[in-house]
């Protein structure tokens, strides 16, 4: 647990183990002598709220995590797509656009194996649409895991949410809801300028962020 000195400032790193639990107790600070109140009933609902946000977690994923198909092998370099969708004039719209621009695509029939899919590929490029397998866009189960990744990651996926509640390329609206480009299904038909776009100006704010981070030496 980190403490914080309200008279002098000084941060101390204390070991929970190290706290009498359930209590208020004083704390003696060793630059300035002042004395640090510190509350670890606080820390224990911090503590049972985090394992019981990782229990949820676990049980979620869990439904999700059994593999329903065999394990596929891509050549090294292929740049990989899944879509999630389920209407047959849509995918009519969203495939060949990905084929032109040079994509390998996928196509589960359900969440499950498209979650299984996820957790074992690299794909540069995800495409769900509301309504897939039945599951809207809030709390589905794909967006969660990827908002669970780590940023090194997650900035390497592609996600793209097709719904009709979305303005095309709203990009208030993506940031939102964690995803990098929202298309609503009537401008399907221009899907491969869309995403070409909208994958050229990711790749710009990413080599800015990447040149930012090798800079600092942290890439």
């Amino acid at each position: 647990m980190d403490i914080t000195c309200s008279s002098c400032g000084t941060t101390l790193s204390v070991p929970d183990e190290k706290l009498p639990q359930n209590q208020v107790v004083n704390i003696t600070c060793p630059k300035c002598k002042g004395k640090i109140k510190v509350d670890t009933r606080e820390l224990d609902l911090k503590s049972a709220a985090r394992k019981n946000e990782e229990k949820a977690e676990e049980e979620f994923f869990s439904e999700y995590e059994n593999d329903t198909g065999p394990l596929e092998f891509f050549e090294e370099g292929v740049k990989l797509a899944i879509v999630l969708e389920s209407d047959d004039l849509r995918l009519s719209e969203i495939i060949p656009a990905l084929e032109e621009l040079g994509y390998k695509v996928i196509q589960p029939l359900a969440l499950q194996e498209a979650m299984s899919k996820i957790r074992l590929h690299p794909f540069d490029m995800i495409i769900l649409s509301d309504g897939f397998d039945g599951k809207g866009l809030e709390g589905n189960p794909i967006i969660n895991y990827l908002n669970h990744l780590s940023m090194s990651v997650r900035r390497k996926i592609f996600l793209v949410l097709v719904s009709d509640r979305f303005k095309t390329m709203d990009n208030m609206m993506a940031f939102a809801i964690s995803a990098n480009l929202v298309v609503n299904p009537e401008d399907l038909p221009n899907m491969r300028l869309i995403l070409k776009k909208g994958t050229s100006e990711n790749e710009k704010f990413y080599k800015v962020f990447t040149d930012t981070l090798r800079e600092v030496g942290r890439e």
